[in-house]
């Protein structure tokens, strides 16, 4: 048993240094010290010792373990340094190479249109709202005085999660008005920037998605003549002091009067362009004053308070802004076209 110890000892410690990788010294480790491994088997025999024998070949059979133990783990951590070695060689850099440029991206130009006119309102003391895109028609609709069957909601209509056509895609950020006026005191001052989704064709001004800025002001005393010096003021600071505006009769179920805003087309100065459709202005947004039956749905006097709204598409303001002609080129993300901003 003695030779035996010394012979797994002189092949062990030989094979342990012939080790090149980590995988190979794991096997040794597995076939000398294992459970099943050449030092377990023999230490299996000392059974057949006598007493007197087994604590002479017991403490040589630890000193044996010992050495390999300590064998294997100074080889190992020779492996480990020989392989870090190898691999600070091979991805070794040189600092005296130029470095690639970085190239940093900027924010999107409709964002930017769209900071601008947060900037713009929150400076006149609004409050910035944020709501659900998937909302209840009842409020998209009904508390908005377009109640079932109404013809505004043909051509507002959206997407649709339920049968009953209750939960939907909202066509408008307009519930945010009704969630405005049902939890906020009076007066109130909001702007609710957000997507929303219709089912419009695609051409150079609209988008079945598309995102928009609703807009509501209620307080005492409030006029038509309040909408639209604010309107005309936040168009002269996002474009220009002389910016020419128009306002046209219009019809909106939750407003009365109502009407549509428009702006001078940015692309032909009014002659008239595929871009405005040979008509000189773009529509830019839609107005009105809250009807009175809107307030009273949600207990609020309209004998005693009144209140205008509005809701601008913020693609259009993004265009005029930057005098984009096509309202497509701001979905395409074509890294030619962005970079230009």
């Amino acid at each position: 048993m003695k030779e035996q110890l010394a012979t797994i000892r002189a092949q062990a410690l030989a094979a342990f240094d012939a080790a090149q990788d980590s995988a190979a010294l794991d096997a040794l480790r597995v076939q000398y010290l294992g459970k099943k491994g050449e030092l377990t088997a023999v230490l299996k025999q000392m059974g057949k010792l006598s007493p007197e024998e087994r604590p002479a070949m017991g403490a040589l059979a630890n000193e044996v373990r010992a050495a390999l133990e300590d064998a294997l783990e100074r080889r190992s951590q020779q492996l480990e340094e020989q392989a870090l070695e190898r691999r600070l060689a091979k991805e070794t850099v040189d600092v005296t190479i130029p470095g690639k440029p970085v190239k940093m991206g900027h924010r999107h130009p409709m964002y930017i249109a769209l900071d601008e006119l947060k900037e713009v309102f929150i400076g006149m003391g609004f409050t910035v709202l944020d709501g659900p895109e998937i909302e209840l028609a009842q409020l998209n609709f009904d508390r908005l005085n377009a109640g079932e069957g109404h013809p505004s909601r043909d051509w507002s209509d959206t997407f649709y999660f339920d049968e009953d056509s209750r939960v939907m895609l909202r066509s408008q950020t307009s519930p945010m008005q009704v969630r405005a006026m049902d939890s906020m005191p009076l007066p109130i001052r909001i702007i609710a920037p957000g997507r929303v989704y219709r089912k419009d064709e695609v051409d150079a001004t609209h988008s079945p998605m598309f995102h928009q800025v609703e807009g509501m002001v209620i307080d005492k005393g409030v006029t038509m003549a309040d909408l639209k010096g604010t309107l005309n003021t936040v168009v002269e600071q996002l474009y220009g002091k002389g910016t020419k505006t128009r306002f046209r009769p219009h019809h909106f179920p939750f407003t009365e009067p109502s009407c549509e805003m428009d702006v001078q087309c940015h692309k032909c100065g009014g002659l008239g362009c595929p871009t405005c459709k040979g008509e000189g202005w773009i529509e830019l947004l839609g107005a009105g004053m809250i009807h009175p039956k809107v307030l009273e749905m949600s207990g609020i006097d309209p004998n005693v308070y009144s209140g205008w709204a509005f809701g601008i598409g913020l693609e259009r303001t993004a265009m005029r802004r930057f005098k984009i002609a096509d309202l497509r080129l701001i979905f395409e993300n074509d890294v030619r076209f962005l970079e230009q901003f």
